[in-house]
């Protein structure tokens, strides 16, 4: 159902891949916009181990809603910064695509803690965290991807 990569020297593990959902901080999410042409747009993200899902949030209106609404497949890409090797101008970059189906979730509660947990991992500053959960919890929607299928490949550009 789902392709395989086409450069096989450089597929990167699934732990690698995790990793990678772990530690960056923003993708790109592609639904399935309007007359069937992909929308994508860059997003904050929290990936979650222990349930093997990525969360995202989102205001209670707008297109990236109202296209998750028409269609739940999504794809999720996330790549590093890259690195280069001494004396050498292209860059190494590791990348993940993951694909799967995306859910609204409704539960006040649920939302928070995700809002809570996505919010740490950009500062540390609690009272600020709670304040803009309280003032602005609801006007804010979360999404969870379950992921069907994921690949990542170290990408040489050279």
């Amino acid at each position: 159902m789902f392709r395989e990569l086409t450069r096989t020297k450089t597929p990167l593990t699934e732990e690698e891949c995790k990793d990678l959902l772990k530690t960056e901080l923003r993708g790109v999410l592609s639904v399935m916009g309007d007359n069937d042409y992909p929308y994508g747009l860059p997003i904050n993200f929290l990936y979650n181990e222990e349930t093997g899902k990525i969360y995202f949030h989102s205001g209670r209106t707008g297109y990236k809603l109202e296209a998750i609404q028409r269609n739940s497949k999504v794809s999720f890409c996330v790549y590093d910064k890259g690195f280069r090797k001494e004396g050498d101008w292209a860059l190494n970059i590791k990348s993940v695509v993951a694909f799967g189906k995306i859910r609204i979730i409704d539960s006040r509660e649920e939302n928070d803690d995700i809002m809570r947990k996505l919010s740490y991992r950009f500062t540390d500053d609690s009272k600020f965290i709670e304040f803009l959960i309280s003032e602005h919890g609801d006007e804010v929607l979360c999404f969870e991807m379950t992921i069907e299928h994921m690949t990542g490949k170290m990408v040489y550009e050279k």
